[in-house]
């Protein structure tokens, strides 16, 4: 078409790479552990590949801030599906929405050869107490072989800095909070915590919170934010 019409085009330099898809997708790469108990093999998501999982996530802050008007009227379960789309043009396998998982639904679930290898659960911030309902939330899904796992929190308040610092004070008081990992950014927290049923078992839980654009209401013709 473009030829038809004539145009000259020309790809601009140093636009963010976040709209790309690959052309090849990567294979997730599964370790295997030895359990402590019978010493069988459990099968675990690589520690590189979860560090890349994280990456394309936290990546849909440069979409959104680029097109923040895209965002700004949607919900848990649109904002969700960005990142499903993100993850399946990434990885070859399955990213989910609303997938059963030990002892309720998920809203990112990433299976290979029929085991879950990453869970993480979408939530807007709506207070500490809230937060803690979602680790809680988010720890009753994971079964006993499960070890890494995320919660992406979305605000939409004024005081970002203000979520972030109760996000990081909030995760700490959690009864099965363990220890704090190395943070990779401001935003961006990681944590040890027990699994439930077996506190002998750990569980890597990466927090990315994300400040979703607000939706603006408009009065004779005029934005008022």
């Amino acid at each position: 078409m473009t030829a038809a019409l004539g145009l000259p085009m020309k790809k601009r330099d140093g636009i963010p790479t976040t709209y790309a898809i690959p052309v090849a997708r990567r294979v997730l790469k599964i370790d295997e552990i030895r359990t402590t108990n019978d010493f069988r093999p459990e099968s675990v998501l690589s520690t590189e590949d979860y560090e890349e999982i994280l990456r394309i996530m936290k990546s849909m802050v440069q979409v959104m801030e680029l097109s923040p008007q895209a965002f700004q009227n949607m919900g848990e379960e649109d904002l969700r599906s960005h990142f499903l789309v993100q993850l399946n043009g990434a990885f070859k396998g399955g990213a989910t929405g609303e997938t059963f998982n030990f002892q309720g639904k998920t809203d990112i679930l990433i299976r290979v050869e029929g085991k879950n290898v990453f869970i993480a659960e979408c939530k807007f911030w709506k207070g500490e107490k809230a937060f803690l309902l979602t680790i809680d939330q988010l720890l009753s899904y994971l079964s006993w072989r499960d070890t890494k796992a995320a919660i992406l929190i979305f605000n939409r308040n004024a005081d970002f800095s203000a979520v972030i610092a109760k996000i990081h004070e909030a995760a700490k008081t959690h009864p099965h909070f363990k220890r704090e990992l190395v943070k990779s950014d401001e935003s961006t927290f990681r944590y040890v915590f027990s699994q439930p049923i077996d506190t002998n078992r750990e569980i890597t839980v990466s927090v990315l919170a994300f400040d979703v654009p607000a939706q603006r209401a408009e009065k004779a013709g005029t934005a008022a934010v």
